[in-house]
């Protein structure tokens, strides 16, 4: 099994760090005219996260779910207090590894399954050890 590495890294929840932020948005399609320029500030911890005390952050390394726009290096917003479901991307920790991967739910089996074809997916079985460790609400990434 090809797996993924994570590092995983906590919110600084207290970080006094002021980010300006522009409310109004940036147009994806026509320029529109600027009807002013206030700045707000953004916290993207706060921003970011649903439950605080349950976020992490987590970097990949690795391409298992690159098909699913989660690349190496990209960092994960990863909830821990979200309730598992089907079709979810999660942080699974599987007989002792961390990896990242979609959750699907088949009559009477659990499979994980990667994003990109030159992985297989992990069939789960009753001799394994699986934690779904937290679901990835945002992707971070450099561009």
């Amino acid at each position: 099994m090809k797996d993924q590495k994570l590092t995983m890294f906590c919110p600084d929840l207290n970080s006094a760090l002021k980010i300006p932020f522009i409310a109004d948005g940036v147009s994806a399609g026509f320029p529109s005219p600027a009807t002013d320029f206030l700045e707000n500030n953004i916290d993207l911890n706060k921003e970011l996260s649903q439950n605080p005390l349950a976020t992490f952050y987590i970097k990949v390394k690795g391409n298992s779910m690159m098909d699913a726009g989660i690349n190496d290096k990209d960092v994960l917003v990863v909830d821990r207090s979200l309730e598992p479901q089907n079709n979810k991307v999660a942080v699974c920790y599987v007989d002792g590894a961390f990896t990242v991967k979609r959750i699907l739910l088949e009559k009477d089996c659990l499979y994980l399954m990667p994003e990109n074809k030159e992985y297989s997916p992990i069939k789960i079985t009753k001799d394994m050890e699986l934690i779904i460790w937290g679901i990835v609400t945002y992707v971070i990434k450099k561009i």
